[in-house]
């Protein structure tokens, strides 16, 4: 059984999010989609809210896939939850070139404590690669339109949460 791990905070869940969720989908038998609990970045959403919107949002790659997409909340390092879990590999997206050296720096460090779980990459499509959750918020705080960017129930849970 082919597992993957697709590991972030989703504060919030992004169309660039459901985009790699959909892509990875059809290249494993089970996705672990890891919602990272890291108090450091002080998220908007709570870890029970990420997860439930990324639960609601899966459910439609779920009926359309043969994969199992499972939500799991982790708070040790990124290997061990890969390890916990049974993945084979993590995965991760990319949006730019600075995504790019930051996610090399964290692919030498994984690969020096397992070097058995490969990572892969997987390019935003074209559409999705400006997105950020850290812009979608800052957009929302300020009053403008997250429509373009965010599901539909997560644009209402912005709004609700920045009034």
């Amino acid at each position: 059984m082919r597992v993957a791990l697709y590991p972030g905070t989703f504060d919030p869940v992004t169309l660039g999010h459901l985009d790699i969720i959909r892509r990875a989908a059809v290249l494993v038998d089970r996705l672990v989609i890891g919602v990272a609990i890291n108090r450091e970045k002080g998220p908007l959403f709570s870890l029970d809210e990420r997860v439930s919107m990324l639960e609601q949002e899966c459910q439609v790659i779920r009926e359309r896939s043969k994969t199992e997409i499972v939500v799991h909340p982790f708070e040790n390092l990124l290997i061990q939850c890969a390890r916990d879990v049974g993945a084979m590999m993590i995965v991760r997206g990319l949006r730019a070139v600075a995504d790019f050296e930051y996610e090399y720096q964290m692919v030498g460090m994984n690969r020096v404590l397992d070097d058995e779980i490969e990572t892969i990459f997987l390019m935003a499509e074209a559409e999705h690669q400006a997105i950020a959750s850290k812009l979608v918020k800052e957009i929302a705080r300020l009053g403008g339109d997250v429509s373009p960017f965010v599901p539909s129930a997560v644009g209402r849970a912005l709004r609700q949460r920045f009034g």
